[in-house]
């Protein structure tokens, strides 16, 4: 945007007096950009805060109101080489599609002509052995350099403006060394071509484009999706609200217009659009959102409700406390935007190495040309010398290094029923010393069941199966999941009581206890197992009680006992009530627990373990486990999660079973070895190549052999990540150690 542009209607007010903005910053590529924005606009008057999401390339800045001028933002970018425009989610995803179009674009110009090339090179190879005559092979080098110049002009391009930005910036990125390499041996190779030399390389600059633009294409299309998913947490926040004004009479005002004090009415089904306090009406809300709790909280004058909880069953009046992004939605929110930010500024494993590799590629290169000069060597010798380093140590084994073992070991995780979501999970997942689990969900199933089924007549259970058809209730699916039988034609259903149906003149109940006429059974149920819901049946004179409840996963026991026997840290931080995580953790053998914990809770309990030194992995799979597992060092959600949830994760694990995130860390540690092995193999192969290649015993055709075996080698090492990782055994003899201790444990401590 131009200078004395209005922002105004960009700006937002923070509660403690700051003014906040958000820009969309093009042309990010790699996390050195990150330090560069920070520095540049941090460093500006007035400016108190300036951090980017590298995820969504979004700069959200915060100044002291009056003394900054939010068009310097602009100049500052602008200056240092990025360009920026005010944050609009549509905006940003438009333009981030057409990079991803014109990154694949790049990558299959690339690709197409790195095979013709190729083919070209083949038939010189062959050539030179059945004595091709020089004009056939100047002839095929002239069809190489026709092919691989238009096809390095437009493939480069992502490579040769990220390395003129950096350069401009005065610096050195990934990109500077790449860039170097490939356009002088496009020009030593033309220049070579010219006079009628034996060697040309154009397969060489070409190929690396290649592979390059592969990982690049797969990285940013990981990215996009990530931001796709995330985005799903806009449409928990309510569009409309009905506000009730001064005279009694009702208004439809879009929600983010309502004000704190104002009178809001939320009728039944209808989702909470503000933080409040009650103030008329009593109903049942679903406030798993907030809290994680299993059962629906009954809500009465003068309780506190949150926004995106759903009312269940009666008409509520509230007084607005938080509204917009006051709310708790927006809170989470912050939070998930916060660790995000703060994750993506982790760099690669490889990335750390090549922020140090690069000027010394860079300086080695000019020693060789200079030195050569000084001892009397011609022009034309000391180019190629300098050159033939620079190809000899172009970056590409070192850039396959890490993504090589990734793609190798994806096959090892899918096998393990695990999926990869962000990059860099490997790495992280290898170094973790402390497992925190939520339970809802994670340590148990996420559909509730009938644990007393095993005690029900039979047909008794088919009659209460076709009467939960026609029921509304949310504990109604987790009758009817187990047959799949019709409902009854003549049911009908009770608002906040159970359905009813007559069969043969006898009438059939379902629902309540009171409902059903069946308090004393439901009393005496209700003592055996405290923690289940219970649904009666009455049918004639007969009844029955349904204890339904979440069971643990089928190998938790197991997999937590093997987990601790191999030296991690186990603990369970839990939205849901203290009484219904103890017997679990008691169950699990797990000593240290928390209950009746909010979204920020949890965050601040993996912030104190990351303050002590633990590397914390966080599984979870509600909404309100979002902002913990984006927090946490590692995070893992299961497949059943909701979106918003699995795209905080840095993998998901399918199946019934914990199994997979006992293996997933097993092959993580493997994969992490094999990666620093990889790096270790670049090294080794730099160290003893470029003395040779500097010393003039390397011709460039050499260095471009010896370039492309590092990578082979690299590449090969990798697929070991493909195979059996050997695991503890999931039936460990301490598990049923573990579930024999006493009582449950109270212990509230981090790990």
């Amino acid at each position: 945007m131009e200078q004395g542009a209005d922002y105004s209607h960009y700006i937002r007010q923070s509660g403690d007096g700051c003014a906040m903005m958000d820009l969309a910053v093009e042309d990010i590529t790699c996390a050195a950009c990150i330090g560069k924005i920070e520095h540049a606009i941090g460093g500006l008057n007035g400016v108190e805060l300036a951090r980017v999401n590298y995820t969504n390339r979004r700069l959200h800045i915060e100044w002291a109101a009056g003394r900054a001028d939010p068009a310097s933002f602009f100049t500052a970018l602008k200056k240092i080489g990025y360009r920026a425009h005010p944050f609009s989610a549509t905006s940003v995803e438009s333009d981030e599609a057409r990079q991803l179009q014109w990154l694949m674009r790049c990558l299959a110009v690339a690709a197409f002509g790195a095979m013709n090339i190729m083919l070209l090179s083949v038939s010189v190879w062959a050539g030179d052995a059945t004595a091709m005559t020089s004009e056939t092979r100047d002839f095929f080098h002239w069809l190489s350099a026709l092919i691989a110049l238009p096809v390095a002009a437009f493939a480069g391009q992502p490579f040769f403006t990220s390395a003129i930005r950096a350069i401009r910036a005065r610096s050195l990125n990934m990109d500077v060394p790449i860039s170097i390499g490939v356009l002088l041996a496009l020009i030593m190779s033309v220049y070579e071509t010219a006079h009628h030399a034996e060697h040309a390389y154009f397969d060489s600059a070409v190929m690396l484009l290649t592979f390059l633009l592969f990982g690049r294409t797969l990285d940013h299309a990981m990215r996009r999706k990530t931001r796709e998913i995330a985005g799903n947490l806009a449409s928990l926040r309510v569009p409309l609200a009905t506000r009730q004004e001064n005279d009694g009479s009702l208004t439809s005002v879009p929600a983010g217009a309502l004000q704190r004090g104002d009178l809001v009415l939320v009728r039944p089904g209808e989702r909470i659009p503000a933080d409040g306090i009650l103030i008329q009406g009593s109903s049942a809300v679903d406030e798993s959102l907030v809290t994680g709790e299993t059962r629906q909280r009954t809500v009465n004058i003068g309780d506190e409700i949150y926004a995106g909880a759903m009312n269940f069953s009666g008409q509520l009046l509230f007084r607005v406390s938080a509204a917009g992004d006051n709310t708790l939605i927006g809170e989470v929110e912050r939070l998930m935007d916060h660790a995000m930010t703060a994750k993506a500024k982790t760099m690669r494993l490889a990335d750390r190495v090549a922020r140090y590799y690069a000027p010394f590629v860079h300086l080695t290169a000019l020693i060789t040309a200079l030195g050569w000069l000084y001892f009397g060597a011609t022009t034309h010798d000391a180019i190629i010398a300098a050159i033939t380093v620079l190809i000899i140590t172009c970056p590409c084994a070192l850039a396959l290094a890490v993504p090589a073992v990734q793609v190798a070991a994806s096959g090892a995780f899918f096998r393990a029923r695990l999926l990869l979501n962000a990059g860099d999970a490997i790495e992280r997942l290898a170094l973790v010393d402390t497992l925190i689990f939520d339970k809802t969900g994670t340590l148990t199933l996420p559909q509730p069941d009938v644990v007393n089924r095993a005690d029900i007549p039979d047909d008794l259970f088919a009659l209460a199966t076709r009467l939960a058809q026609s029921s509304h209730h949310p504990l109604a699916r987790a009758i009817t999941q187990a047959h799949d039988l019709p409902p009854l034609d003549n049911a009908s259903e009770t608002a906040g009581a159970g359905v009813s149906a007559l069969i043969d003149g006898t009438e059939a109940r379902l629902g309540s206890a009171r409902f059903c006429d069946a308090e004393p059974q439901a009393e005496m149920a209700r003592a055996q197992d405290p923690e289940a819901s219970l649904i009666a049946l009455r049918f004639g004179t007969r009844t029955a009680i349904l204890l339904i409840r979440q069971s643990l996963r089928r190998d938790a026991v197991a997999t937590l006992a093997a987990l601790q026997a191999q030296g991690y840290k186990i603990g369970i931080l839990s939205g849901d009530r203290a009484e219904a995580v103890a017997p679990i953790a008691a169950q699990l053998g797990v000593a240290v627990w928390s209950g009746g914990l909010k979204p920020t809770q949890k965050t601040a309990r993996l912030s104190e373990l990351a303050a002590q030194g633990h590397k914390v992995l966080m599984i979870g799979d509600g909404i309100n486990d979002a902002p913990a597992l984006a927090t946490a060092f590692a995070s893992i959600s299961p497949v059943t999660a909701a979106d918003l949830t699995q795209s905080c994760a840095d993998a998901v694990f399918m199946g019934d079973g914990l199994a997979p995130v006992a293996q997933g860390l097993a092959i993580a540690r493997r994969a992490r070895h094999l990666m620093m092995q990889n790096l270790s193999l670049s090294v080794l192969y730099n160290v003893i190549a470029l003395p040779l290649a500097m010393s003039g015993w390397v011709t460039p055709l050499i260095a471009a052999l010896a370039m492309s075996g590092s990578s082979i080698i690299v590449t090969l090492n990798a697929f070991r990540a493909q195979g059996k990782v050997q695991t503890s055994q999931i039936r460990n003899p301490l598990a049923e150690a573990m579930t024999t201790g006493a009582g449950a444990p109270q212990s509230r401590t981090g790990p």
